[in-house]
């Protein structure tokens, strides 16, 4: 489990997010009309609350959920392709327009924190193994010894402790089990009162954390939901209750 950790933060605000908002200023965006400014789901989603320690962002494919959180993890001092303020921008990726136009308000500025993009985690264990790390915190083995998902649940257990974390899809990698493991490495980091997730997420299993804050992005904006009300508990709980009937729709002849 994660390592237990004194709280580095101030006691008044302990138990509260320390990124409180997310807002946009529009003074600063040079061409509205260019991507990612003309997502509606950013364009009318903004400014945004952040009131439990934990959020979900659900919604479809393209919906904007990956391109603000990679500029919320920019305008934060994160590494873009992934990892922490303490690894140099990757040479020549800037595309942060939405980044450098984000005003973040907080309760409490904090310094440590990570972005996890499932897509180039294996990218920041070279560049980590290429700057020397020795990886003590994962048992002196290089995270490239492991699966996938062993892996990233031996960076949440041997990473994560005080801070704001910012996870793309944490589950592209974790069967359910490891998925429920997970979840328990975030009662415990919650449970310290020092650390706050936004995590953008497709998984029904995490999205139905008790406590969270789940966000749907869609084309009307960002807003609160129930999380057994989102398409993906409502889709995933009736298609096994009742499997034949989807693929009776998915097989049949085009011709019907």
């Amino acid at each position: 489990m994660a390592k237990s950790k004194p709280p580095s933060v101030k006691t008044g605000v302990l138990g509260s997010p320390f990124l409180s908002t997310i807002d946009l200023d529009w003074a600063r965006v040079e061409d509205p009309q260019a991507h990612p400014f003309n997502l509606r789901s950013i364009a009318r989603g903004l400014p945004l609350k952040l009131p439990t320690p934990i959020t979900m962002l659900v919604g479809e494919n393209g919906a904007g959920k990956s391109t603000l959180l990679e500029a919320i993890a920019w305008s934060c001092g994160f590494d873009p392709l992934g990892g922490d303020r303490r690894n140099a921008y990757a040479e020549g990726v800037d595309g942060h327009a939405l980044g450098r136009c984000l005003r973040l308000a907080w309760r409490q500025r904090v310094a440590d924190g990570f972005y996890l993009r499932a897509e180039t985690f294996y990218q920041w264990i070279d560049r980590m193994e290429a700057m020397g790390a020795h990886f003590s915190q994962y048992g002196h083995r290089s995270l490239h010894s492991r699966s996938h998902g062993e892996a990233f649940l031996a960076l949440f257990q041997g990473r994560f402790e005080d801070g704001v974390y910012l996870l793309d899809e944490p589950e592209a990698a974790l069967s359910p089990e490891r998925q429920l493991a997970f979840m328990a490495i975030l009662h415990e980091l919650e449970a310290s009162r020092a650390a706050q997730f936004i995590i953008a997420t497709h998984s029904p299993i995490l999205l139905c954390y008790p406590g969270a804050t789940v966000l749907k992005v869609d084309d009307s904006g960002i807003h609160p939901v129930d999380a057994r009300d989102t398409e993906h508990v409502r889709l995933t709980r009736d298609f096994l209750n009742a499997p034949d009937r989807y693929f009776r729709h998915l097989f049949a002849p085009q011709d019907e």
